[in-house]
């Protein structure tokens, strides 16, 4: 969410991808149905994931006996573990891997070399917030679809802000997963797209995992 205050652009592509498939239908709710029609909306959820996993390292594994990788020893009841926000970040599998850009999931003319991307690590392992092949979470489609529709539905019903004076932080820092090291402070009115719906104007806090 930091990032879409962050960077409101975002917020405006995601407006007008939803309203090319939700429209002027009396129901003003994304619907289920409706996710599969908004490539973006999963796009930003996936570079999020990316750039800010909810954890930095997966469940550690212990080495049962001794093993060679890559010209690496893996000694007999060693700890192993991975980086995940490393692996998410190599410069060698993705451009300008800083940058928060969920174009990178989406297919364009400009990325004409896209393919849709495998997030549970069957094919390669690209990134892995929900860890990846026979042990990756087994809740992970149900998350991605919750996370969807959340997203979709909040960003259709409300916009936020940064308040004047106030920067957006996306450093972050370690509690029972990672969260954002400093609340985030935004500007948030309800959008009119109905007449029963105002606009008025309230400040909040976010305190979420960017």
């Amino acid at each position: 969410m930091a990032n879409l205050v962050k960077y409101s652009y975002l917020q405006d592509r995601l407006v007008e991808e939803i309203r090319g498939v939700v429209g002027e239908r009396e129901e003003k709710v994304v619907k289920e149905e409706d996710l599969k029609k908004l490539p973006y909306i999963k796009a930003v959820i996936l570079e999020s994931l990316r750039r800010h996993p909810p954890s930095h390292f997966v469940v550690p594994h212990a080495v049962s006996d001794d093993v060679v990788l890559n010209g690496y020893l893996g000694p007999k009841n060693g700890i192993v573990n991975f980086l995940v926000v490393e692996i998410g970040c190599d410069p060698r599998v993705w451009e300008d891997p800083m940058s928060f850009k969920p174009e990178r999931f989406v297919w364009s003319e400009e990325n004409s070399g896209f393919e849709a991307f495998d997030i549970s690590g069957s094919k390669e392992i690209k990134m892995m917030p929900f860890r990846a092949g026979r042990r990756i979470c087994p809740a992970y489609i149900l998350a991605m679809l919750h996370l969807e529709f959340f997203l979709a539905n909040l960003v259709w019903n409300f916009e936020r802000k940064v308040p004047n004076g106030v920067d957006v932080d996306l450093s972050r820092k370690q509690e029972f997963t990672m969260v954002i090291k400093h609340p985030l402070q935004a500007q948030i009115h309800a959008e009119p797209i109905d007449s029963f719906r105002s606009c008025n104007r309230i400040n909040y806090w976010y305190h979420y995992v960017e």
